[in-house]
């Protein structure tokens, strides 16, 4: 069984974002590509233990194992010497990244707080878009009782919009719910 966001956009959005962008070739119609979760922790480098909640945090939301990203190079005024775990990170393709955006927008956004959507600003110029949460607790499968230090993460959505008017019109065709206003 395909995901749902998928069978939409092969059904619906495709053809609502081509016509919405003026495109007439198939293959230049923007969809996405991959979706890259990151959590960065630098208190890592006093205690590596830190690390193993992190990974199964990031794995229970996302369901697929967790690559551990370590240091590229020492800094010492941080306390960190290369090679030493400092976060962690999922790519999800195919059928597990529709399925993870469809439960990003229908389900962990409208549990964040005070939410009014997200920024329509965070595009990086060349159709990719980056949204910022606050704790891992909005995602559902995350046990509130289990936590014991609330940790961020960067949700990145890479497509293959040639800009940011491909990329924001896609994404708002998946219904991931922009600010309005500003």
């Amino acid at each position: 069984m395909a995901a749902r966001l998928k069978e939409k956009y092969h059904a619906e959005i495709r053809d609502a974002v081509a016509k919405e962008l003026n495109i007439t070739n198939a293959m230049a119609i923007p969809k996405l590509e991959k979706i890259v979760i990151n959590m960065g922790l630098g208190e890592a480098t006093q205690n590596v233990k830190i690390m193993d909640p992190l990974v199964a945090d990031l794995g229970a939301i996302t369901g697929q194992k967790p690559v551990t990203t370590k240091a590229k190079k020492s800094i010492a005024a941080f306390k960190v010497r290369e090679g030493m775990p400092i976060g962690a990170m999922v790519t999800l393709r195919g059928d597990k990244m529709y399925e993870f955006l469809d439960r990003l927008i229908s389900v962990a956004l409208p549990r964040v707080r005070d939410f009014r959507g997200v920024s329509s600003k965070s595009f990086d110029g060349r159709g990719n878009y980056t949204l910022g949460l606050r704790d891992q607790l909005i995602f559902a499968e995350i046990d509130y009782a289990k936590v014991d230090k609330l940790k961020g993460m960067n949700v990145t959505i890479v497509t293959t919009a040639k800009d940011d008017n491909g990329a924001r019109t896609l994404l708002k065709a998946f219904g991931v719910p922009f600010r309005t206003g500003n």
